[in-house]
Formats: C-alpha cells, sequence, structure tokens
C-alpha cells in the first residue's frame, strides 16, 4: 500500500480506541439505568425537628388518623370519601386553603398515604405533616446547651 512504512504481516503498536469507547458507553448506560433503582432501596431514619408553630388565624382543617386507623376531620369521623367530598366542598370556597395531617406514628404508611391521596383528589395542593417536638431528654445536644456547654 502506498504511505505504508511497516511491512505486510508485521505487529503494529497501535490501540485500536473504538472497542474501548463502546465498551465504556455499555457500562455508563448500564450504571445510569442502575443507579436511580438502587437508592430507591435505601433505609433512612428520619429526623426530628425543632421548629416553631406556623401562625394561623383561620379555622385550620385537621385530618387526624387514630392508632386503629380511624380517620377524623377535626373532631368528625369520617371516612375516606365522605373526607374527600367534604374536602372538595371546602377547596370550591377556597383553593388555597391548607389541611394539616396528624397521624398516629403507629398507623401503617400505606394508610397515611392513602389519606393524603385523599386530600388531594378532593382538591386541597397545601398538604401538610404534623409532627411532635422531641423530648429535651431525647437530645443530648440540647441537654448540652441547656448545662451550658459549648
Amino acid at each position: 500500500m502506498a504511505g505504508d512504512s511497516t511491512p505486510r504481516g508485521a505487529l503494529v503498536s497501535q490501540i485500536n480506541v473504538t472497542p474501548l469507547v463502546d465498551v465504556m458507553l455499555v457500562l455508563l448506560i448500564i450504571f445510569m439505568v442502575t443507579a436511580p433503582i438502587l437508592q430507591q432501596g435505601v433505609q433512612v431514619n428520619l429526623p426530628r425537628v425543632h421548629a416553631a408553630a406556623l401562625p394561623g388565624t383561620e379555622e385550620q382543617f385537621v385530618v387526624s388518623i387514630t392508632r386503629q386507623q380511624d380517620i377524623y376531620l377535626n373532631d368528625t369521623k369520617m371516612a375516606l370519601p365522605q373526607l374527600t367530598r367534604k374536602l372538595h366542598a371546602i377547596a370550591i370556597q377556597r383553593p388555597d386553603r391548607q389541611v394539616f395531617v396528624r397521624a398516629d406514628e403507629a398507623v401503617p404508611y400505606g394508610q397515611v398515604m392513602q389519606a393524603m391521596a385523599a386530600i388531594k383528589a378532593a382538591g386541597i395542593e397545601n398538604v401538610s405533616m404534623v409532627t411532635e417536638v422531641p423530648a429535651a431528654a431525647q437530645h443530648p445536644a440540647a441537654n448540652e446547651r441547656k448545662r451550658g456547654a459549648p
């Protein structure tokens, strides 16, 4: 061949990078597909936080779920379809209305999500979870501050 300086049948000491790039792209695609799947299985303990109560002058709507999985809107016991209808009527008059969800810690997560889905289905977009401020005995850092330690 014209321009070839190596004799026919001699070894070429150059690396063909095309297969290397192909393998790297395949590995990149595999990593991109599997990374989100792996993150879904991570178990976390959610922190308790110290926060001030939100000020409010209007009547608050609180959906409570008891340990027995009974659902209450303020002090009225009702089923999920009835809750959706009642909150839908409220959302028609005031679409910016906020609803607070209080659930006993023993209530299964799925039950809380069903209640939140019923609230969202009623057209209420502003949903907040109610938590308790942890006791000072549960937080060593709070006890340290009380004693005057830095």
